[in-house]
């Protein structure tokens, strides 16, 4: 498994994904404004996977900070954070890494500055490999839900390369497939504009010796009519504390669908991607993207000049379509995963078991 991001001699080394599956590329990233290029220019791209050179991208800068005393070093970092918080408005993952960060210092403020800039790299690395740990318990909870001879519906990329490693909606299939012996397939749709369907997703599930088949956005609902997909599962950029869902365009599209044709949609969702202090998905920011994005592909115009486009990042998918919500914690009802903010929620009890 290719690794999508990693601190290696004081440099962020991320994966550049905008050249998958023709070239696979490695950035070395000198100073946190080139993180911040590439979260924004999609070499690096996925919730969990921007959460961690969120990370790091702080822990880069915060090494460039000359300041003897914390209230300064404090003070220059917080021009840091807010540089990789305006990147991605969409995603949670950012500022969930920043208020980690923020905890840190806050626990630590008595140390000198050249340990805090230690504790931070320390930080950062340690983000990414919680993250693994937390793809494989989604993967073991999600994987449950899978049948053998299931052909499993998945839109966009949230696989290994859109987190630290072994991914959110991929990790049920690769621990159904790969250590559980499933005869499953895997239909991927190319989601449109950036086809990080067609380019990423079947890309890493090839690699991994997992079967897919591509398939242009517009086909998923003949497919559904007939009877060729059994479920459908999805990773989140942000879930709300109601179970709302927000995850690239398309997905209310293929929710709506699976509502139709009876077919479970299910969202994997790390709980760092669950924002909790938000009501619901109507209060979550949309990104707009160029509108180069639509018009060209791979740099060929498709459209004519001067066309006028919309070209929204993401939608949101009401909490009343969603079957379940695949968490590190277990599996739950959209209903439920409010409970889950609580220290004393009784998780076992609101664990949903599979179908």
């Amino acid at each position: 498994m290719v690794a999508t991001i990693e601190w290696k001699n004081n440099k962020v080394v991320m994966l550049d994904q905008s050249r998958l599956p023709l070239e696979v590329r490695f950035i070395e990233c000198a100073d946190y404004h080139m993180v911040a290029e590439g979260i924004k220019k999609l070499w690096i791209r996925g919730a969990p996977a921007i959460g961690i050179a969120a990370a790091m991208g702080i822990a880069l800068g915060a090494q460039e900070i000359k300041a003897d005393s914390f209230a300064g070093f404090k003070k220059q970092l917080e021009t840091v954070m807010q540089v990789l918080l305006s990147t991605r408005p969409t995603a949670v993952n950012i500022r969930w890494a920043v208020e980690r960060i923020k905890k840190l210092l806050s626990a630590n403020k008595d140390e000198p500055v050249s340990r805090l800039k230690q504790l931070l790299i320390e930080e950062a690395n340690e983000i990414l490999q919680e993250d693994i740990e937390i793809n494989k318990a989604i993967g073991k909870w999600g994987a449950e839900f899978i049948k053998d001879g299931d052909t499993i519906l998945t839109h966009c990329n949230a696989g290994s390369l859109a987190t630290g490693g072994y991914g959110t909606a991929t990790a049920p299939m690769l621990i159904a497939a790969k250590e559980q012996g499933k005869r499953i397939q895997v239909i991927a749709d190319e989601t449109r504009p950036v086809l990080q369907g067609a380019r990423l997703t079947a890309w890493e599930l090839m690699q991994a010796g997992v079967p897919v088949t591509l398939i242009t956005d517009n086909t998923a609902g003949a497919l559904m009519k007939k009877g060729t997909i059994n479920l459908v599962i999805v990773g989140t950029d942000r879930t709300t504390r109601n179970g709302d869902v927000a995850n690239k365009i398309g997905t209310y599209t293929v929710a709506v669908l699976c509502k139709e044709h009876r077919i479970p949609f299910y969202v994997a969702a790390p709980l760092s991607s669950i924002d909790f202090s938000m009501k619901s998905g109507e209060l979550i920011p949309i990104e707009e993207r160029g509108s180069e994005e639509v018009t060209t592909i791979w740099g060929h115009r498709v459209a004519p000049e001067g066309v006028n486009v919309i070209n929204l990042a993401f939608d949101v998918t009401p909490a009343k379509y969603v079957s379940a919500i695949f968490t590190e914690k277990g599996a739950f009802k959209p209903g439920d995963i409010k409970k889950l903010a609580k220290k004393d929620a009784d998780i076992e009890a609101l664990r949903l078991k599979p179908r």
